[in-house]
C-alpha cells in the first residue's frame, strides 16, 4: 500500500516517499500548450496549488547543486501521464533555471514581520542558486548585486531605529527576482520559468492587521520587476485563492493569463475528479463509502466539471483506513480561520441572514459576479462579499445568465463540509448573543413558575437566530440547556437517567429544601400543533416515571415543565 501523504507539498517528497499520488501531470503540457506567458491561477485553499507548481518545477528545472554539478530530475516523471505527451513538450523536461517563491510565510502580525518573512523566502531562494556566485558567465554588475542580496543579513527590525533599514531592504528586495532572474540567463543560457505561491496570502494578511497598503507597495514592486519589465523571462505561473484586481497588483501587465474556477480550460489540473475520487477509495478498499465522500466533500464546479476537495478526501481515506466506520468530519474548516464566514454571520443585516437561511438549507440565491476584487473592497459592499465567498470555494455556482454586461451566478453551498462551516459560526455568533443577554429575569420566571414570561423570553431570543435550525430538536435542547446553566443555586444536568428513561433537562438544587425542575421539549413545524407538544412532553414525563426517579434520589420535590418549540416560538406549561 502506497502511504497516504497527509501534509505533502512537494511533488519530490511524494514520489520518493511512494505516497499515493493523483497524476496531474498532465498539467504540464496544458500550460505549455494553452497558458500565457503569466498564467495565474485562483483556487480554493487545499487544492493542490503548491503541489501543481513544486511538479512543474520538477519538470522544467536545470537544477543543480551548489557547486554547480547538474541534478537529473527525470525519474519523478517516469510512469506518469506527462511522459505521453508531444516530443516538443517532453523535450523542455530539465532545460530551464526556475525561480519558486512560496508567499504564505508572510502570514504575520504587522508588516516589519511579514516583510522579514519574504525576504528570508526570497534570500533562501537566492542561496539555492548560491552557484552562480562562484561563476565568471555573471556580468560584474549582476554578480554585485545579486551578491549584496546574498550577502544581506536575515534580521529582524525590532527597534525604531530598524525603521531606515527596513525600508532599504524593501527597495532592495522588490527588484530580488529579476536580478536573480538576470544572473540565472547569463549563466544558463536561458530565460527563467518563475513560479510564485499563494500570492495574495499577503494581501489578504496585511488586510485583517492593519498594513494592506504597505504590503500592496511591495507585493506590485515585486510583480512589476519580476513579471513585466523583466527580459529575461520565459513564462509564469502564479497561484492564489482569489484575484486581485490589475489596479491593484498587476498594474501594466497586459500578457496575463487568469484562469478561475469559471474557466473551461485546465479544469482537471487542480482538486479531485469524480473518477480519481473514486480510483484513491478503491485502491484503499474504502469504494461503499462513495456516496458518503460524495455528500460531504463534491460539489465543486471547476469550468463545467465536477471536483472534490482532496485535502478533505486525503483526510477521510487516512483516516478510515482504521475506523471505518467513523463519521465524516469538516477537516477543510481546520486549516484557516474562516475569517470571511464569521465576519458575514457577525455582521450581516436582515437580508443577509435570510440569504444564510436560504443556503444552510442547501438551496439557492442569485448575486451579480465580478472576477476582480481588492481585499480593501471586500466589505464596501454585499456583492463584493459574495463574490469572495464564491472565488474562496464557500460557494458553487449552479447556473449563470448575461443582463447586458452584468453576469449574475445562482449559487449555493458545495457540500456537507462547507455547511458544517456556516452553521458552527451561525452558532457562535449565537451563542455571543446569548451570552450577552441579561437572563436574570428568566431565572426569575423559572424560580416563580412564571410560564408566560419564560416563553415570551426565549422567543425574543429566538427571534435573533438563523430559522434553519428551527426544526431540530438538538439546536432547542442546546439552546435551552447553555441559558439554564446560569440558573442560581442549581447545576444544570442534561439526559441524565431518572426513572424510566432520560428527561432532556433537570435543575438539581444545591439547597436541601428547594425542589429539582425538569424540562421536557418538544418540536413543532406548526403552530396549530404546540399545545399536543405540551401534551406529549407531560406525557412523557408521567410515563417515563421521571418524577419518582428524582424524589427517589432523595430532592424535595419536582417541579415539571413542558417545552414546545416551533421556528422562532416556544411556549412553557407546567405540569400540576
Amino acid at each position: 500500500m502506497k502511504k497516504i501523504g497527509i501534509g505533502y507539498e512537494f511533488y519530490k517528497n511524494m514520489i520518493d516517499e511512494n505516497c499515493y499520488f493523483v497524476d496531474k501531470t498532465s498539467l504540464i503540457q496544458d500550460i505549455v500548450q494553452d497558458g500565457g506567458k503569466v498564467t495565474l491561477f485562483t483556487r480554493p485553499r487545499r487544492f493542490g496549488k503548491t503541489l501543481a507548481l513544486t511538479m512543474l518545477q520538477a519538470f522544467f528545472e536545470c537544477e543543480m547543486d551548489r557547486n554547480g554539478n547538474r541534478i537529473d530530475n527525470s525519474h519523478y516523471f517516469e510512469g506518469k501521464k506527462i511522459m505521453d505527451a508531444k516530443d516538443e513538450v517532453i523535450s523542455m523536461m530539465g532545460q530551464y533555471p526556475v525561480i519558486f517563491l512560496s508567499l504564505k510565510s508572510a502570514k504575520q502580525p504587522n508588516f516589519a514581520s511579514a516583510f522579514f518573512q519574504l525576504k528570508s523566502d526570497i534570500s533562501f531562494e537566492i542561496s539555492r542558486h548560491s552557484y552562480l556566485l562562484k561563476s565568471d558567465k555573471l556580468e560584474k554588475t549582476s554578480a554585485d548585486r545579486l551578491k549584496k542580496l546574498y550577502d544581506s543579513p536575515l534580521s529582524s527590525y525590532l527597534m525604531p531605529q530598524d525603521e531606515a533599514r527596513l525600508e532599504a531592504d524593501v527597495s532592495d528586495f522588490a527588484h530580488a527576482l529579476q536580478i536573480l532572474s538576470i544572473c540565472l540567463k547569463q549563466y544558463h543560457g536561458k530565460n527563467t520559468i518563475i513560479l510564485l505561491d499563494e500570492y495574495d496570502v499577503p494581501l489578504e494578511n496585511a488586510y485583517y492587521a492593519g498594513f494592506y497598503d504597505q504590503m500592496v507597495g511591495f507585493i506590485r514592486s515585486l510583480f512589476e520587476s519580476s513579471l513585466k519589465t523583466n527580459p529575461t523571462l520565459e513564462r509564469a505561473v502564479v497561484t492564489g485563492c482569489l484575484r486581485i484586481s490589475r489596479e491593484s497588483i498587476f498594474t501594466g501587465l497586459n500578457h496575463l493569463e487568469i484562469n478561475t474556477v469559471r474557466d473551461a480550460r485546465f479544469v482537471e489540473g487542480f482538486g479531485f475528479t469524480d473518477q480519481e475520487t473514486a480510483d484513491m477509495l478503491e485502491y484503499y478498499d474504502l469504494s461503499e463509502k462513495m456516496p458518503e465522500v460524495r455528500k460531504w466533500y463534491d460539489g465543486y464546479l471547476f469550468g463545467q466539471t465536477e471536483i472534490y476537495n482532496p485535502w478533505s478526501v486525503i483526510k477521510y481515506v487516512y483516516k478510515h483506513q482504521v475506523s471505518r466506520d467513523a463519521f465524516p468530519e469538516p477537516y477543510w474548516a481546520n486549516t484557516s480561520s474562516n475569517t470571511i464566514i464569521r465576519d458575514l454571520v457577525y455582521h450581516a443585516d436582515t437580508k443577509m441572514r435570510e440569504e444564510l437561511d436560504t443556503l444552510i438549507a442547501f438551496e439557492t440565491i442569485e448575486k451579480k459576479i465580478h472576477e476582480e476584487i481588492t481585499y480593501d473592497d471586500v466589505y464596501k459592499n454585499e456583492e463584493n462579499l459574495w463574490n469572495f465567498l464564491f472565488f474562496t470555494g464557500y460557494l458553487r455556482k449552479v447556473s449563470e445568465r448575461t443582463e447586458g454586461r452584468d453576469i449574475y451566478l445562482t449559487m449555493r453551498i458545495p457540500n456537507q463540509e462547507i455547511c458544517s462551516i456556516y452553521e458552527n459560526q451561525i452558532r457562535g455568533w449565537f451563542e455571543e448573543i446569548v451570552k450577552k443577554t441579561d437572563q436574570s429575569k428568566f431565572y426569575q420566571a423559572v424560580l416563580e413558575r412564571d410560564t408566560e414570561s419564560m416563553g415570551r423570553f426565549i422567543t425574543s431570543l429566538l427571534n435573533k437566530s438563523i430559522s434553519t435550525f428551527d426544526s431540530k430538536e438538538s439546536f432547542y435542547h442546546g439552546f435551552l440547556l447553555s441559558i439554564l446553566y446560569g440558573t442560581p443555586d442549581y447545576v444544570a444536568k442534561s439526559n441524565r437517567e431518572e426513572g424510566d428513561g432520560r428527561p432532556d433537562i433537570v435543575l438539581y438544587p444545591g439547597w436541601p429544601k428547594a425542589p429539582a425542575i425538569l424540562f421536557e421539549i418538544k418540536v413543532r413545524k406548526k403552530y396549530s400543533e404546540m399545545a399536543d407538544g405540551i401534551c406529549e412532553a407531560f406525557t412523557q414525563i408521567r410515563d417515563k416515571k421521571y418524577k419518582e426517579g428524582i424524589l427517589d434520589d432523595g430532592y424535595n420535590g419536582v417541579i415539571s415543565f413542558g417545552v414546545c418549540f416551533c421556528k422562532k416560538s416556544a411556549i412553557f406549561e407546567e405540569m400540576l
